[in-house]
């Protein structure tokens, strides 16, 4: 609802990108202290994390300009400059530089996909408040009671009564949080925490999708995530089937020293 917080002489600090920073802390810190608690690496969560980041950003930008396309070939700087982002791009990317990193250093992915997951979801979770404050991926004009009015210079539209898909992403976020938090500790097989991490967010995403109204591209009577999402669930489905299968028990893992 207010993106620009205040400032200190020229430098203007914005409610999203203070939320993002703030999800990003969060998100190393927890997966550190439960790294410790879990007997894994702690620096391995810092170096997964950075370069989560930094790789997530590349696809998250690299997605958004495949969704805006036809606006890129005609301005490309118009697209670039933009403060668009497509989510699906930075966890997929995100996730590809994980696996190249553990592979390189000897660590068992998913493992750490099973620890992290929780932080992910909560790092998600703060960047949509961020969004709420920037007044993007805003949700359809409505009368109920749950509707907010973004004022004006908001990216959503101004003056109109808007549902706030942001926070209702948020508390999913938040939610599915608190249910990998819960399945870690009973997980049965390694990598079934991290797969149910791409479950529920594959069919919230989905769901979230349908009471959003900002152009997000779209793949016939779907959005570009909607789309994405379908694919999503049904490879966590398929992992999490094969897992049960073929996966490793939890109780045969040895913490790693």
């Amino acid at each position: 609802m207010k993106n620009e917080l205040f400032s200190i002489g020229p430098i203007t600090i914005y409610g999203y990108g203070l939320m993002i920073g703030i999800g990003i802390l969060i998100c190393i810190i927890m997966g550190m202290k439960r790294a410790k608690k879990y007997g894994l690496k702690e620096d391995a969560v810092i170096d997964i994390a950075l370069a989560g980041l930094l790789v997530g950003w590349l696809g998250a930008k690299v997605l958004y300009v495949i969704v805006e396309w036809k606006a890129f070939l005609a301005d490309p700087m118009s697209v670039l400059g933009t403060e668009g982002f497509v989510v699906y791009g930075g966890i997929t990317a995100g996730v590809l530089a994980a696996m190249v990193y553990c592979r390189r250093k000897g660590y068992q992915f998913l493992e750490y996909f099973d620890l992290l997951a929780p932080s992910v979801a909560v790092a998600q979770a703060f960047g949509r408040i961020g969004c709420f404050m920037a007044g993007c991926c805003y949700g359809r004009e409505t009368d109920s009671a749950l509707g907010v009015v973004f004022p004006v210079g908001s990216i959503a539209p101004a003056g109109v009564k808007l549902l706030p898909t942001q926070l209702f992403s948020s508390a999913g976020d938040f939610g599915i949080m608190l249910a990998l938090l819960w399945h870690y500790k009973r997980r049965k097989h390694i990598g079934d925490t991290g797969f149910i991490y791409m479950l529920l967010y594959g069919v919230g995403r989905f769901v979230i999708e349908m009471f959003r109204s900002d152009n997000r591209g779209e793949v016939g009577v779907l959005s570009t995530s909607q789309f994405i999402s379908i694919f999503i669930v049904a490879a966590a489905l398929a992992l999490l089937w094969n897992n049960r299968k073929k996966g490793k028990p939890v109780k045969e893992e040895t913490a790693e020293s």
